[in-house]
């Protein structure tokens, strides 16, 4: 199959690009606006499948909305009939066509030509209007907000919201890339005439900008945002692509003694902790219990010992565990528990914690093994 997409450099068209090779498509004619426009008929010529993405919509005057709206969509389909090719064609528009605007008035103009086209050649056509779309390869200042947030906060720039409380629909890229390729295989969702991405998110701008500084701020509280939230876990995934290719790394606390270190590496505040832990050859630590806080030890370099005593028996119990054989042991309340580094090198312990540390209730008592 030949897929012709215009736009291909742009924000959606890099991410449905590569998505399509994902997926084994490879006969993919990309076009873009320094490309040859004497390729562009040859590609009208070969295509089974149009992504009709290219459109201006930041110009450096309105005269340009018609122009690389309207006139260039004329272009492309006066070419596609010349070859008498009635192949399905995808076009991007905007929720801007329903406004009074520059912009908007070039996306209807667009529209309602695509539904000419559509009812004169017979040629199946998929018209989005798109929204606030957002993800990996946006353009701050030119794409969406969220772009626009991310960079900036990222950099510790500072920016401007004049209305926190004004709603704002936010569609991921992901989601509209699924959406665009369902129509290369004639399931879109349709819905009054119009194709839509199913999946959508409603916020505000304030809270948008609260959620991203939160993100930001998440690499020195440790905290980790709500994976449970789709929205918080696309916008995360999106913020990280806007950090500065010489900030993707932050150093961590390091508590430092004779007898190794431990280290806090990441907090939540409904799935625990997790920490780092580095003994040296010989050294015990622990010798505490807790009433309700749980942990797992998992030492992934090294070999050592974990020793249980239920609090009130005599019995001791032993693990031994190894980087060798990565192996999870579970922390019981009500055992007091040390671990042991018998090995010649480091022993490294990933521990997690049911709840993260907190100073005023450490639920800790000590208690040899």
């Amino acid at each position: 199959m030949n897929i012709l997409v215009t736009g291909a450099r742009g924000f959606v068209g890099k991410n449905l690009i590569v998505e399509l090779k994902n997926q084994g498509f490879e006969n993919i004619l990309e076009f873009n606006s320094d490309t040859p426009i004497a390729l562009l008929d040859e590609y009208c010529k070969q295509a089974d499948f149009v992504f009709h993405l290219a459109g201006v919509n930041r110009p450096q005057n309105s005269e340009e909305f018609m122009q690389g709206n309207f006139e260039f969509t004329s272009i492309l389909f006066n070419k596609l009939k010349e070859h008498n090719n009635t192949c399905p064609v995808m076009v991007s528009s905007s929720i801007q066509a329903e406004l009074d605007n520059p912009y908007g008035k070039s996306k209807k103009a667009e529209e309602d030509l695509v539904f000419s086209y559509q009812r004169t050649t017979g040629a199946t056509v998929y018209v989005y209007r798109f929204t606030n779309l957002y993800g990996k390869w946006s353009k701050p200042n030119y794409n969406t907000v969220v772009a626009t947030f991310c960079y900036k906060i990222a950099r510790g720039e500072e920016i401007e919201v004049n209305d926190p409380s004004a709603n704002i629909t936010l569609c991921y890229i992901d989601d509209v890339v699924r959406a665009l390729i369902n129509c290369l295989y004639g399931k879109p969702t349709v819905q009054n005439g119009f194709c839509i991405v199913s999946q959508q998110d409603e916020t505000t701008v304030g809270e948008l900008e609260k959620t991203i500084r939160f993100f930001k701020e998440s690499r020195k509280n440790l905290s980790i945002a709500n994976l449970a939230n789709r929205l918080e876990k696309n916008l995360y995934s999106t913020y990280l692509s806007f950090l500065p290719e010489d900030n993707f790394s932050y150093p961590l606390k390091m508590n430092v003694d004779q007898r190794g270190s431990f280290t806090e590496f990441m907090r939540t505040p409904d799935r625990g902790q997790v920490s780092v832990n580095v003994s040296k050859p010989g050294v015990v630590k622990g010798n505490h219990w807790h009433h309700t806080k749980n942990e797992k030890f998992l030492v992934v370099s090294g070999e050592g010992i974990i020793r249980f005593r239920k609090v009130g028996s005599d019995k001791v119990i032993e693990y031994f565990v190894s980087g060798e054989k990565l192996e999870v042991v579970d922390i019981p309340v009500g055992y007091t528990h040390n671990i042991e580094n018998i090995g010649n090198t480091d022993m490294v312990t990933l521990m997690w914690a049911n709840e993260p540390f907190d100073p005023q209730n450490p639920d800790t008592y000590y208690v040899e093994v």
